[in-house]
């Protein structure tokens, strides 16, 4: 298991992982511009406020919101929602996806491991292929753990998204989504990807080596949470078929840990 207590992050590997997703800021807000008018922004605002704390308007900080999806989206349903980001270009995207869907939203820019929020704020966290980015994932939780209140939940989807880097077996998976999607004669979400930017990225990311959501359950008891709900099957409901055959060897998690 990755050293959960490593508390001296790099900053080359931060400023990489900023720079490669400011770069990808327009081509990944279309995929959000997309998902806000189809029918996926109501499976993912049913999935995710299942999930939540019950309360009429919940105060929620979307961690990591790019272009502002799970933000837009969780604001469109009543709830009064901050959203953070580390890059300039995301945050630019998700205000402007915010104008659109005419929702007010508190975005501020901010890296994920040390959040500008005293504690016992928020009554719900939602995060979507975040986790994973991150150099310091357990400190992160810890922050996460600090601003959230009691009885209080954290939602984060993510995937083992760089496994195959460093595991045989997932590495035959990721060849075989390959081969899948253009015989399927579907987009390859690959191709339209710096894949080999992203890659040398994930070497040196701590969660591309582990086993997740394993790896995350053992860090959030260790932080204090007390319940927590795994759902291995979450794409099934989520995901599109073109998401589906692109991913196969990565299905998406739901986690939820509960204050």
């Amino acid at each position: 298991m990755t050293q959960l207590f490593d508390q001296n992050p790099t900053e080359k590997i931060l400023q990489d992982v900023k720079q490669y997703w400011d770069k990808r800021a327009d081509g990944y807000n279309q995929v959000n511009v997309e998902e806000l008018q189809s029918i996926k922004r109501t499976l993912w605002q049913t999935t995710i406020l299942k999930n939540a704390p019950e309360k009429a308007c919940l105060k929620i900080l979307d961690v990591g919101t790019g272009p502002g999806f799970f933000a837009v989206t969780l604001a469109m349903a009543g709830h009064e929602v901050t959203a953070v980001d580390v890059t300039p270009a995301m945050l630019e995207q998700a205000k402007n996806n915010a104008r659109q869907h005419d929702v007010d939203i508190n975005f501020v820019q901010s890296d994920v491991h040390t959040l500008p929020f005293d504690e016992q704020t928020f009554d719900l966290i939602v995060t979507r292929n975040v986790t994973w980015n991150l150099k310091h994932p357990f400190q992160a939780y810890q922050e996460w753990f600090r601003v959230l209140k009691t009885g209080g939940r954290l939602i984060n989807f993510d995937a083992n998204w760089y496994l195959h880097l460093f595991n045989e077996h997932y590495r035959q998976g990721y060849l075989q989504d390959r081969r899948n999607a253009q015989s399927s004669n579907i987009d390859d979400h690959y191709v339209n990807t710096d894949t080999v930017a992203m890659e040398n990225i994930a070497r040196e990311l701590p969660l591309s080596k582990e086993m997740r959501p394993a790896w995350d359950s053992n860090a959030l008891l260790i932080c204090g949470f007390t319940k927590l709900f795994l759902d291995t099957r979450a794409a099934e409901n989520l995901w599109n078929r073109e998401e589906k055959i692109n991913y196969a060897s990565t299905p998406m998690f739901m986690i939820v840990a509960e204050k």
